[in-house]
């Protein structure tokens, strides 16, 4: 006969082989998830007004995809400029490396000579070439490949299609899912639900707007100082903030080696180094404290182990589960913890 015990761990692995394997498509519905969950407190608020649901739900449909419709036609182009700027300026950047970094680390370096700075900077040349080459072949083949493009376009349509009927049915979901309880579980699961639901809250939506809010602050306090590629990396330091300091290491690292390549000296690294300690500043003592709160509860240690994972096992579907996956892991284990403190096992001496 088998435990129970066995058959949950059996459905652990189970649903672990199924992401995987299925991880490839998955990244339309846990988008269209988040947007549900994002939006269905605001549907929620709406039907303790007297509104419908379905009207409810048609309303923050409606102002979730025209606010991210806005947001992406205004950022879409201006991404692509600087992006088009950065991959023109690649042969001026390989130069200057040649003339102005390499000559520099000679000076320091004694075992480094004229004959390796040009076999480094023809390999650079090479491996630079080989990269254009291949990002073109594949830009070539998804612009040759009908069936690529109808699997984006398929994608994108699918995205508001699941977050409208997710939206529509989320309470009849969970009450179908707190059905699935053993009766004689029902109260333990339902506050662990109550609180993973809290956890993920404060990670979802807190977390979000801090990113947004460090995306803005860095875009503008990185024009003030006149860097050029402000915006690409003002975005990229508040997307991968979500890790503990790779925002602020990423955006600082990028910064500077952008601001000596456009200003040919340190004049902007000074400038620069202020701007990214005041957004520390901020994001330590109002943004995150506000936002987020402590509320998820994760040591910077655990969150940087549970992306990496998270991208080693499944990709990117890994890297965006990793953190909420391992928030409601940590309500688990907090419970199983006081239950095992309240047996006989821990207080028999």
């Amino acid at each position: 006969m088998v435990s129970n015990s066995t058959k949950y761990v059996i459905f652990f692995i189970v649903l672990i082989g199924l992401i995987y394997s299925l991880s490839p498509v998955l990244m339309p519905f846990l988008i269209a998830a988040l947007l549900a969950y994002l939006g269905n407190p605001l549907v929620n608020a709406l039907e303790s007004r007297k509104w419908r649901r379905t009207w409810a739900v048609s309303l923050v449909f409606a102002v979730i995809f025209i606010g991210s419709t806005v947001i992406l036609i205004v950022l879409v182009p201006l991404i692509e400029q600087q992006i088009t700027s950065l991959i023109e300026k690649v042969p001026a950047i390989i130069q200057w490396a040649r003339e102005t970094v390499l000559p520099w680390f000679q000076l320091r370096l004694d075992g480094l000579g004229t004959a390796n700075t040009e076999q480094i900077q023809q390999t650079l040349q090479e491996n630079i070439g080989r990269a254009g080459g291949i990002l073109a072949n594949v830009v070539g083949s998804i612009s040759s490949s009908g069936l690529a493009l109808l699997s984006g376009l398929a994608n994108l349509i699918l995205i508001p299609v699941v977050t409208f009927y997710l939206l529509r049915d989320w309470g009849a979901m969970l009450k179908h899912l707190q059905d699935i309880f053993p009766r004689r579980m029902e109260g333990k699961l339902t506050t662990i639900s109550k609180e993973i639901d809290v956890v993920l809250g404060a990670f979802f939506k807190g977390q979000i707007l801090v990113m947004l809010s460090l995306s803005v602050i860095y875009y503008l306090g990185l024009s003030i100082v006149g860097l050029e590629f402000a915006l690409l990396i003002a975005l990229l330091a508040g997307l991968v903030s979500f890790v503990p300091y790779l925002g602020l290491i990423t955006g600082l690292a990028l910064a500077c080696g952008a601001s000596i390549f456009q200003f040919h000296d340190a004049s902007a690294i000074l400038p620069i180094l202020l701007v990214f300690g005041v957004v520390q500043v901020l994001e330590s003592v109002a943004l995150t404290p506000i936002l987020v709160g402590d509320k998820i509860g994760l040591h910077p240690v655990a969150v940087i182990f549970a992306v990496m994972t998270g991208g080693h096992l499944f990709g990117f579907t890994g890297v965006l589960l990793a953190l909420p996956v391992g928030a409601a892991l940590l309500v688990v284990l907090r419970h199983a913890n006081d239950q095992y403190k309240e047996s006989e096992l821990y207080s028999k001496t």
